[in-house]
């Protein structure tokens, strides 16, 4: 039973993390394929690119619940077991369907089945989830990513730091004050997840050729006949 319950939270939350909120905002608002144009991504810097503020605000949020939604159907679905766990000690094994949840709602956004696996770099939902399960973390990397992509205006170094942030502030949250171990993983593969997708932006970091938040791209031709 408990088997059957972490493959049906992993499931969800991967397809909870494939809906593309980027491309379906991106046709509607601007008329256009965002895999198409700019970065490819299908995240809501890129849309933000070729769609406007507006746009982008709403597939970052929607991107954002895809995280957070994961987890908490995974708390819902564990929901009894919390209970019949809690007792003996074996909380764990909840924590744990939530944040493999929140895994699988990257991994789903980063490879969407909708869209023949290809799709931005999760950093939306990683925090949506991180959110969910421990939100002053989630709070303080959110901060040091709006910091550190206000200073420099480049997103993807501001998303590297705010995911390093998280990991770095959870260690000794962990070790001092107890928070539960899984929510370091989770830190610590997501991190990890966001620097190895990110790493084409850090060459162009180093080259100086990466774009800057807001920068417009040419958005030419009509959207593709095929659906996504």
């Amino acid at each position: 039973m408990i088997i059957a319950k972490f493959v049906a939270v992993i499931l969800i939350g991967y397809l909870l993390g494939s809906i593309p909120f980027g491309v379906i905002i991106g046709r509607r608002s601007a008329k256009v394929d965002v895999r198409q144009i700019g970065s490819g991504k299908t995240g809501a810097t890129n849309v933000l690119r070729v769609a406007g503020k507006k746009a982008a605000a709403l597939v970052l949020i929607l991107d954002l619940l895809k995280g957070l939604l994961a987890v908490v159907f995974a708390g819902l679905i564990f929901g009894e077991d919390y209970l019949m766990v809690g007792s003996s000690g074996l909380w764990w094994l909840a924590r744990s369907a939530q944040v493999s949840a929140a895994l699988a709602a990257i991994a789903g956004h980063k490879w969407p089945i909708f869209l023949r696996f290809r799709g931005g770099r999760g950093v939306a939902t990683f925090f949506g989830g991180l959110f969910a399960l421990c939100p002053p973390v989630a709070l303080f990397g959110g901060e040091v990513l709006i910091l550190g992509a206000s200073l420099t205006r480049y997103a993807s170094l501001g998303s590297i730091a705010g995911a390093v942030g998280a990991y770095a502030i959870l260690v000794p949250l962990t070790i001092i004050n107890g928070f539960p171990i899984e929510y370091l993983v989770y830190t610590l593969i997501g991190a990890i997840f966001i620097i190895v997708v990110h790493r084409d932006n850090i060459v162009r970091l180093i080259s100086g050729t990466e774009r800057k938040i807001g920068e417009k791209v040419e958005v030419g031709g009509s959207l593709p006949s095929t659906n996504p």
